[in-house]
């Protein structure tokens, strides 16, 4: 994975190359980066830099146990969205671009949180699932948005993106994979569907009878398929997503305009309302009440599995 993804060394250049054009123009990046709320760089899970000479927040999802959406990292990431809502765009602090990686080694995101989906299921808690479904699907329908601010969102992919993690990638404008990384909705194995913006999004950019076979397959999709379905926007070796993305940013300055009133005039002409994906959540509710006790067991292994080896992918 690269550097960026594990550690801050990588962002060190973006600061350190940058070239004065005198001490006003020194001063004003400087007020820029005071003017950063702190809530925003101290999250529990979510590590994010702001780079101001190009006007793009970094941020990498740094689960302290399994790298899925607990709601400990849903909060995060709601605190996420009303602190850049609130302290960035136009008349506020520069906001350009806005990236999301991981740093967990090998994983973008495994997902739902499958072992609180077990207890809720369990106790027979419809409107404990929903809740959760409907915070995910709020969060990725904001994102879809891109906050309503005139930005570019970006999703950089170092590792396994499956289930939610890969719902949550299509809400990006764009998507950067490096070559072995790996894609896949696995829930069909446990007699579930992936409930928080799959059916939305893929129907949408696939057609349906695609977007079923991604669904419904429990297929594993690398990054050249991803790609040359539409999925993935730029595919690089591995080890070089952060500086791709660094670069597709720099290259992008150029026509920003015209990419941010492109991806508007896709909202308009293919819009995912909320309403929809929480109706869709509904479904999935009541399709995980009725699952039998061996596939729970099935999706209880599978978290198992999926905390083994982050914590392997840890010690390594």
């Amino acid at each position: 994975m690269d550097g960026m993804g594990n550690d801050m060394r990588e962002t060190k250049p973006v600061f350190a190359n940058a070239k004065p054009n005198g001490a006003d123009a020194l001063i004003e990046r400087a007020n820029r980066r005071l003017a950063v709320p702190e809530a925003l760089t101290s999250l529990d899970e979510l590590d994010v830099l702001y780079d101001d000479k190009i006007a793009a927040l970094w941020t990498f999802m740094r689960p302290t146990g399994r790298p899925s959406f607990t709601p400990p990292m849903l909060g995060d990431f709601e605190r996420w969205q009303d602190l850049i809502g609130r302290n960035f765009g136009p008349e506020k602090l520069p906001l350009r671009y806005l990236l999301l990686g991981s740093r967990a080694p090998g994983v973008f995101c495994f997902g739902g949180d499958l072992e609180l989906f077990a207890q809720l299921i369990r106790r027979g808690d419809r409107d404990g699932l929903r809740h959760y479904g409907y915070r995910c699907v709020r969060i990725l329908e904001r994102n879809i948005r891109a906050l309503d601010l005139p930005l570019i969102t970006i999703g950089l992919v170092q590792g396994q993106a499956l289930g939610g993690g890969f719902e949550a990638l299509l809400s990006f404008d764009f998507i950067i994979a490096e070559r072995s990384a790996t894609f896949g909705l696995p829930e069909i194995m446990f007699g579930l569907f992936p409930g928080m913006g799959a059916h939305a999004i893929l129907t949408r950019k696939l057609g349906s009878a695609m977007a079923d076979r991604l669904i419904l397959s429990n297929e594993t999709w690398n990054a050249e398929q991803m790609y040359d379905l539409g999925i993935v926007d730029v595919l690089v070796e591995d080890g070089q997503g952060v500086e791709a993305a660094r670069e597709f940013m720099v290259k992008s300055e150029r026509r920003h305009p015209g990419l941010v009133a492109a991806k508007k005039a896709t909202r308009i002409s293919a819009p995912t309302p909320l309403a929809e994906l929480c109706q869709i959540v509904d479904l999935w509710a009541d399709a995980a009440l009725d699952l039998s006790p061996s596939d729970l067991k099935l999706m209880q292994r599978l978290a198992s599995a999926q905390s083994r080896l982050a914590d392997r992918s840890r010690a390594a």
